[in-house]
């Protein structure tokens, strides 16, 4: 990895340690900045509980936490703890239909847990022009305010 884009991952990684999200300019900058990889993320540390989250829901397939920089009054992050070369969704193989449903499935239930009875949203980036900044799958579960159409 050469000097120039260590630097940028860093600095997008980090952008995902504190909340201030004055640190970069936009998700959409952070996502430009990250080289898809099959390398341990942000996601993986917390995982191994090596960085702090303010997990909502934990079994022994998946995990649950809070967005440090929510886009709305509620928005969790629902991963695989076995990643599995399932950086995005555009990665998966049929191998992948398993986890794939119980990310899904688990989303449901922490939308239950959270209140959400009116509905909700669920989102998963995929690559550079869709966002993504951490390549580890994951979705979104965004709710708690009256989403709007077309998403951005």
């Amino acid at each position: 990895m050469s000097g120039d884009l260590k630097k940028s991952r860093l600095s997008v990684l980090s952008s995902h340690l504190t909340p201030e999200s004055s640190l970069m300019a936009s998700e959409k900058e952070a996502a430009l900045a990250v080289a898809p990889s099959d390398s341990p993320t942000i996601f993986d540390k917390i995982i191994n509980k090596e960085i702090p989250a303010t997990v909502v829901y934990e079994d022994d397939k998946v995990l649950a936490f809070r967005d440090i920089a929510p886009q709305a009054p509620t928005h969790i992050l629902i991963i695989p703890k076995n990643k599995d070369g399932l950086t995005g969704l555009s990665k998966a193989e049929e191998r992948h239909t398993e986890i794939l449903g119980r990310l899904l499935y688990t989303a449901k239930l922490v939308a239950k847990q959270e209140g959400l009875e009116d509905g909700f949203r669920i989102v998963i980036n995929d690559g550079p022009q869709g966002c993504q900044s951490v390549y580890h799958i994951h979705v979104h579960l965004i709710g708690g305010r009256q989403m709007n159409w077309p998403p951005g």
